[in-house]
């Protein structure tokens, strides 16, 4: 038997290292690829009526959507967390309801720093109830979708517009490794179109479109991080205020207005086509960088389409045929479109009507990665991966927390609604005689448009409905709106709910 020099044995464990690494880096980098990526775009205050996925419109214009809903699955019945966007996004990014987090009020970007919800001191004398006081910052105590997969070791980018607080609360302390262009603000610095006043955030060019830009920084994200796992947190600031948009295309909706349609601003047709070619950007460089079959795209809004500034001498749009918009608890205010896209899982062209809430996606992207929450971490939202896989998705009901009252068209005092089957029953504190609630109950296979109230009808399934909201409300420990102890009967006018206080 021949023994080998000692140089040799060298040689052999050198090569069996070099194997060992070589097989582990290509398992890992094999192991990278089968995971998906994960786009997320939400757009801002984009009503069920602003696309063309439902036959709603016949001025906007949203091809990308459309491609997008070809690859994918719509839901017609998804609704975001709150009709405000705030409690929406931190709804996302924790799975958790408003009534949980505190976060109840689009306030996070006031200075005043309030991590923890407390019921309000005071109301007017024409108002029943007391509203509560919002959280105004995301705690960082929460582990986030972001935190979560970037310890999976995802690439993970903000983009767009955050409003749940600067730093130390912005996207960077939440699980980003990118925030562009890290603004805490409700909306757009100043405008769409250039000049902005981001204040470290300067145009490239000349009337840049914010969007083209944000569309422009989301790709060179894909592209620098294609070949690894990433999570794109496309936040758009389209079409929340301020209204206004490039020159040409509100010239080219000039001519296309029907003045007896409630969708009838040229500038708001405008700013939906700018979200939309940005929708198709991003598209467009997932096919080019081919990683489309490979990457979940999730498209949603954070609240209904916003009826109640002016542009054009007009109200920006229409979410008929349903009721009311943002701010309101009307499903023009919740009910949003949704399209989910992930080839090989989800059946391209396909529609759903199961229910489904913004608090879902979180644990519904564990599901589809097959990963584990967080130790101790629980979750309001419930993995939709049945409705995904055309299956019937078993939930008893969605909760819509919202004590406040905006003047908007159709507001309503504090409230709290249930969505269960057809069913909607909406309970606003104290809106009753003395100390009891009052109840607006809909049957929205037959009402779409919430026209009838049911309550005094059905007393029965309000009563079975109120059993959930109660349930609700002590499961996720809300803070409540009290009756408001300055009431004055006199000075009350039931005729001016729903009535827009707004000048």
């Amino acid at each position: 038997m021949k023994f080998l020099s000692m140089r040799s044995v060298w040689i052999l464990l050198l090569i069996a290292l070099f194997c060992t690494k070589h097989c582990e880096a290509a398992a890992k980098t094999a192991s990278d690829k089968a995971r998906p990526n994960i786009l997320f775009i939400l757009a801002d205050d984009l009503g069920w009526s602003d696309t063309t996925l439902f036959g709603t419109t016949d001025l906007y214009k949203t091809p990308n959507i459309e491609r997008l809903a070809e690859q994918g699955m719509t839901f017609s019945r998804a609704y975001s967390a709150s009709p405000l966007c705030s409690p929406t996004r931190s709804s996302i990014l924790t799975g958790l309801n408003p009534a949980r987090t505190g976060i109840t009020a689009p306030t996070c970007h006031l200075k005043q720093v309030i991590l923890e919800a407390t019921p309000g001191k005071k109301a007017a004398p024409n108002a029943k109830s007391v509203p509560t006081v919002s959280v105004t910052r995301l705690k960082t105590e929460y582990h986030t979708l972001a935190e979560t997969l970037q310890n999976e070791g995802y690439a993970t980018g903000h983009f767009g517009k955050w409003h749940l607080g600067p730093e130390p609360y912005s996207p960077l302390e939440h699980g980003f490794d990118v925030d562009v262009p890290h603004w805490p603000g409700p909306g757009p610095a100043g405008s769409y179109v250039a000049p902005w006043r981001f204040p470290e955030f300067e145009e490239n060019k000349p009337k840049e479109h914010i969007e083209d830009r944000m569309a422009d920084e989301a790709v060179r994200f894909l592209e620098t991080h294609q070949n690894k796992p990433f999570f794109l947190n496309y936040w758009m600031f389209s079409v929340h205020a301020p209204f206004d948009a490039k020159s040409r295309l509100i010239d080219k909706y000039k001519n296309e207005i029907d003045p007896a349609s409630p969708q009838r601003s040229p500038t708001y047709a405008a700013m939906i086509e700018s979200m939309d070619d940005a929708v198709g950007r991003l598209l467009d460089t997932l096919d080019r960088l081919q990683l489309t079959e490979n990457t979940l795209v999730i498209f949603m809004s954070d609240n209904g389409g916003n009826m109640y500034n002016t542009v054009d001498k007009t109200t920006p749009t229409s979410n008929a045929p349903l009721r009311g918009g943002k701010a309101s608890m009307f499903e023009g205010g919740i009910r949003v479109p949704c399209i989910i896209s992930y080839p090989g899982h989800v059946e391209a062209g396909s529609r759903s009507e199961a229910i489904i809430q913004s608090c879902d996606f979180y644990p519904t992207i564990l599901d589809l990665l097959e990963l584990s929450a967080h130790p101790d971490q629980k979750f309001d939202g419930i993995s939709i991966t049945p409705a995904l896989e055309g299956k019937s998705l078993q939930r008893e009901a969605i909760f819509t927390y919202f004590p406040h009252s905006p003047p908007v068209p159709d507001w309503i005092p504090p409230s709290v609604s249930v969505h269960s089957g057809d069913w909607k029953l909406i309970r606003i504190f104290y809106g009753g005689e003395g100390d009891t609630h009052r109840y607006k109950l809909f049957n929205l296979a037959e009402d779409i448009g919430e026209k009838e109230n049911l309550a005094r009808k059905q007393p029965e399934k309000v009563a079975e409905l109120d059993l959930l909201i109660d349930h609700f409300l002590a499961d996720t420990n809300a803070v409540l709106p009290t009756r408001n102890p300055a009431f004055d009967p006199q000075k009350y006018d039931p005729g001016r709910e729903g009535v827009s206080r707004l000048k």
